[in-house]
């Protein structure tokens, strides 16, 4: 679990990493470079959760290399299909991190919704729901790994 005491927030205790897939965690189907390490390292602080539609097709090999299964999100109206996912864990519990417009409602649900740019592009509408936007995946999972750095951004 995060502990998080964010003035003008209040204390968060989030549990969960839900996250994006393509665009996201991967691009055209390959994992981005770093990103299963820095998975690794978040494993003991969150559970997480990969939610995508498997636009490549490569998914199992996505999870056989972050030793984890993502749930696979079905084609049409995916944006409430990731929302009510974050709903079902708990949005008060949750990090979501995601740049695509069918991430926006899932941003906006979540206790902090991280918004990332990406060689993908980033959707105004995941821009416009997120609390935060950081430059790449890299960074923003790194954010996670420091979480004052959280508090520091979202106070008020």
């Amino acid at each position: 679990m995060i502990k998080l005491n964010i003035p003008g927030r209040g204390t968060l205790q989030i549990e969960h990493l839900v996250t994006d897939v393509n665009g996201t965690l991967a691009l055209d189907g390959k994992l981005l470079d770093g990103v299963a390490e820095q998975i690794t390292a978040l494993r003991d602080k969150v559970q997480i959760h990969m939610l995508t539609a498997n636009t490549h097709g490569k998914q199992a090999e996505i999870d056989q290399a972050l030793h984890l299964e993502a749930v696979i999100i079905q084609k049409g109206n995916e944006a409430q299909q990731k929302a009510d996912y974050i709903h079902q864990l708990g949005a008060e519990k949750v990090i979501a991190l995601g740049q695509g417009a069918n991430d926006a409602e899932m941003l906006k649900a979540a206790a902090i919704g991280i918004a990332v740019n990406s060689l993908e592009g980033l959707a105004i509408d995941a821009l416009n729901a997120a609390d935060l936007l950081l430059p790449d995946t890299p960074s923003a999972l790194d954010l996670l790994n420091h979480p004052m750095r959280l508090v520091a951004s979202l106070r008020k």
